[in-house]
């Protein structure tokens, strides 16, 4: 929300904070826009949008530049445009299969990325911050290491997100992990470090740049060997009290299950994991994503086990489903990972399952659809994450900086 006047009790420089951030946050989610959609957007009189333009390019944060002839009367207004390169973040992602890390511009853009598939059994945490460092190193080759201002992780566990603590990873056999301070430590950075659940950060990177864009209660589920959600009530993230919140592959539904990672018995996880899947196809239940190709080639080749295994996973996730829908009673419920993939053949299914169960209230309004991101949907979000100091409070940054700018030009 712009705050245009300063009101009682309010200084002026939180005013200023809350224009930046606004204009800031338009053009990081929509990209180059004209000072004309700048103003209705924000709601910021011309002059103001103008003055504060102003200083991100001193800060050299944007350019202007003039747009196309559009035929009309009058002066077209100039394109403001961010500099991706101007400020940056590091963004990670630690699965059980694979790593990956990027490069990634104000505005969203992915300067440089790399992802590596690694063995399931490589999971100690000192090798696992040792190939981030490593791989940190490649994406930002060539780049200057001044301009990164955050670095954000998605991981598959459960984290504190005030201190980056990582409670619990079952499916890397992790406990008690201070991830941040070991990346802090190993990276020789002081820079903000956010980590979050990978799910959660699915779920913010679909909200903000994928299948969920412009609506404000969402459930993200996603599945590979474990099974995560994140969830937006009303545009904020519904993480918990310490962060924890949204571990929907923990909910138990079904007392008579088998036993899971996490300790627990019958979790979703157990039924509409990648184990799930496999174990249902008669296939060996650790065979990793080859498996998981391989029983998928055979359901589009229609072969019975294998379209029998793709349902029997498809009628639990409208099961679980349908509990999130009378509970969250989100617009959009959105599939990522192993369920965006198999939704072609369980569409169906999922549907009749939540018909079955879900208050029809609730079910008239949520619809049901694959993410749009892909194997990226967590790193992507890893660097919104990281991208959120700066947005909140662009004129903390934009103070160094322009003073650098000023200093050189003298």
């Amino acid at each position: 929300m712009v705050m245009r006047l300063a009101a009682s009790g309010q200084r002026s420089g939180t005013v200023r904070r809350a224009n930046l951030s606004a204009i800031v946050r338009e053009l990081h989610a929509s990209g180059p826009l004209s000072r004309s959609e700048l103003v209705g957007r924000t709601g910021l009189t011309r002059s103001a949008i103008r003055g504060l333009i102003g200083e991100f390019v001193v800060a050299g944060f944007v350019s202007e530049e003039r747009p196309e002839p559009q035929g009309t009367p009058g002066r077209p207004s100039p394109l403001v445009r961010l500099a991706p390169s101007r400020a940056t973040v590091l963004a990670f992602e630690i699965t059980v299969d694979s790593l990956a890390a990027a490069l990634v511009g104000l505005g969203g853009q992915v300067l440089q990325s790399v992802r590596v598939d690694r063995p399931r059994g490589h999971t100690s945490v000192e090798d696992i911050v040792a190939d981030l460092v490593d791989l940190a190193a490649s994406v930002r080759a060539g780049q200057s290491r001044d301009a990164v201002v955050g670095v954000g992780v998605a991981v598959v566990g459960t984290v504190r997100r005030a201190d980056g603590f990582v409670s619990v990873a079952p499916n890397l056999g992790w406990s008690d992990v201070p991830l941040a301070s070991l990346l802090a430590r190993e990276l020789a950075t002081d820079v903000p470090i956010a980590i979050a659940n990978e799910a959660d950060l699915g779920a913010l990177a679909e909200l903000r740049r994928g299948a969920a864009i412009g609506v404000d209660d969402v459930i993200f589920i996603s599945g590979e060997v474990g099974v995560g959600g994140g969830i937006f009530v009303g545009g904020r993230a519904l993480t918990g009290v310490a962060g924890y919140g949204g571990e929907v592959g923990h909910m138990p539904v079904n007392p008579s299950g088998v036993a899971c990672r996490c300790g627990s018995t019958g979790c979703w996880e157990t039924e509409i994991g990648e184990g799930a899947l496999l174990r249902r196809a008669g296939r060996t239940v650790d065979g990793g994503r080859t498996e998981i190709d391989a029983v998928l080639a055979d359901a589009s080749a229609g072969i019975p086990t294998a379209m029998a295994a793709v349902d029997g996973v498809g009628r639990w996730l409208g099961v679980g489903l349908a509990g999130l829908i009378n509970i969250f009673n989100p617009e959009l419920v959105v599939l990522g990972g192993l369920f965006g993939r198999i939704h072609p053949f369980v569409a169906r299914t999922v549907g009749e399952e939540i018909d079955r169960r879900a208050l029809a209230a609730s079910r008239a309004l949520a619809r049901i659809v694959p993410a749009t991101l892909g194997v990226d949907a967590s790193l992507i979000g890893a660097a919104e994450l990281a991208f959120e100091p700066l947005l909140a409070d662009p004129a903390g940054w934009l103070r160094p900086r322009r003073a650098a700018a000023e200093l050189a030009s003298a």
